[in-house]
């Protein structure tokens, strides 16, 4: 069959699309781009916000626009919390975030039917009543195992060890999309890291819904450092980066086991969301902000330099001035390498939406902007900090002009011109610093 995929949202969604792919191809299938004529469409969607969700819906109703006689079929989170909305708009099947093998072994089933019967003149066999299959995600205890590794590249791979997350912020719902934390074993996750590194991929990704939860459903309850220590044990010739990590997972012993490892890359991504304590207690998160700063403090300790990015929500219900100036300042104490920064989106079915102080939207957007005008700022003066150094730079791509790759520390780095270095690592120093990117030489 010709089968069309549409994703939204995370790296994990991602990670799990390339399975599908992936299985999809091993089994025959062939996949072209999305919007044209496919047998098959599946969409994996994302209800992390409302914004998610409409767009989810979008990508739905095109997916039946391009291909009437088509199997639309649905995956993924927004699937999961509200299966009978997607099953309403002129769907075949919807599945969850679950079980994925078997909505595909589905998609086959229901194509085969639906090209049988258009060949034939017996229309009776024909059903428009979508096939449900999403399971009890909150009752689901076992770690679904899915080849990792993409179809295209073979420069970074996702290595997904972890699904699930038992945090309950009081403005995510994924917790109820995704169900409860399960691990991926260690002696399996280091397999799979080591078959991913003779496959020729060059960087791996350990990702997951929420990866410091890792190993606390696993018998003996091993810690993320050590499922770290043994992927890159397993995968020498990979740069191992880790996910988004809680600020909970950096301690001075997870510092001093990480710094020691060769190829772990010096770049950490700290969820944050506020820099306000008042406002961290009303999202419920389980940090304040001084055990926050511990964790960068015991990362520039160990590390020379380090990449420390972070997500930032701002305009939450109740937000005053005075706590949003408390984030402001908050973001340049820490000096963050790189942000990720959203207005709040309010999410029907969270404690959040139905929190009294919601912001108006023009008050939110104009704290993005400001809060993203400090993230510039501390951007540009660390990618300044690191002109005349020497990186390893991994190459990726060459794109508008550039030959393109990163950093271990995750800062992008550009060649002027055409150099043929895809999937290949090479020094360069660099010579000046941009906007958003380091510009270099080869040595």
């Amino acid at each position: 069959m010709r089968i069309a995929i549409y994703t939204l949202g995370c790296k994990v969604n991602q990670y799990e699309t390339q399975a599908m792919e992936r299985e999809l191809t091993q089994r025959g299938h062939t996949l072209v781009p999305f919007g044209q004529a496919a047998d098959a469409c599946i969409i994996n969607t994302c209800t992390v916000t409302a914004v998610s969700d409409h767009k989810s819906r979008q990508a739905i109703r095109r997916a039946r626009k391009a291909n009437p006689a088509a199997v639309v079929a649905v995956c993924g989170c927004y699937a999961q919390t509200d299966p009978e909305t997607v099953a309403g708009l002129d769907v075949d099947l919807v599945g969850g975030a679950s079980g994925r093998l078997a909505f595909l072994d589905e998609v086959e089933r229901l194509s085969s039917l639906r090209r049988s019967n258009i060949m034939s003149t017996n229309k009776a066999e024909s059903s428009t009543v979508p096939i449900v299959t999403t399971a009890n995600i909150m009752s689901t205890r076992i770690f679904e195992e899915l080849p990792a590794g993409g179809l295209a590249s073979r420069t970074r791979a996702m290595l997904k060890v972890e699904d699930g997350c038992v945090n309950f912020c009081s403005y995510c719902i994924i917790p109820y999309a995704r169900g409860p934390v399960r691990s991926l074993p260690l002696e399996r996750a280091a397999a799979e890291a080591r078959r991913l590194m003779e496959e020729g991929y060059k960087e791996l990704v350990v990702t997951g819904i929420e990866i410091s939860s890792w190993g606390r459903d696993l018998p003996g309850k091993p810690e993320l450092a050590d499922l770290v220590e043994a992927v890159c044990a397993a995968a020498p010739r990979c740069r191992i980066r880790l996910g988004s990590l809680e600020p909970r997972t950096i301690t001075e012993e997870f510092c001093r086991r990480a710094s020691s490892l060769h190829n772990l890359c010096p770049h950490f991504h700290l969820s944050l969301q506020s820099g306000c304590d008042a406002t961290l207690k009303r999202m419920n998160r389980k940090y304040g902000t001084a055990r926050y700063y511990d964790s960068v403090e015991l990362l520039r300790k160990y590390y020379v330099n380090p990449g420390i990015t972070t997500d930032l929500i701002v305009g939450f219900p109740g937000e005053t001035e005075e706590e949003f100036a408390q984030t402001l300042a908050f973001l340049r104490k820490c000096a963050f390498t790189a942000m990720h920064i959203f207005p709040y989106s309010p999410r029907p079915g969270t404690p959040a939406a139905a929190m009294s102080g919601q912001v108006p939207n023009a008050v939110k957007e104009e704290r993005a902007h400001r809060a993203a005008a400090v993230a510039e700022q501390l951007q540009r003066a660390y990618l300044q900090s690191l002109v005349g150094q020497t990186l390893p730079v991994l190459f990726e791509e060459e794109k508008g002009g550039f030959t393109r790759g990163y950093a271990p520390n995750y800062a992008e780095v550009k060649l002027p011109g055409s150099h043929s270095l895809h999937n290949i690592e090479k020094s360069v120093r660099i010579t000046a610093a941009e906007e958003d990117f380091l510009l270099g030489e080869l040595l």
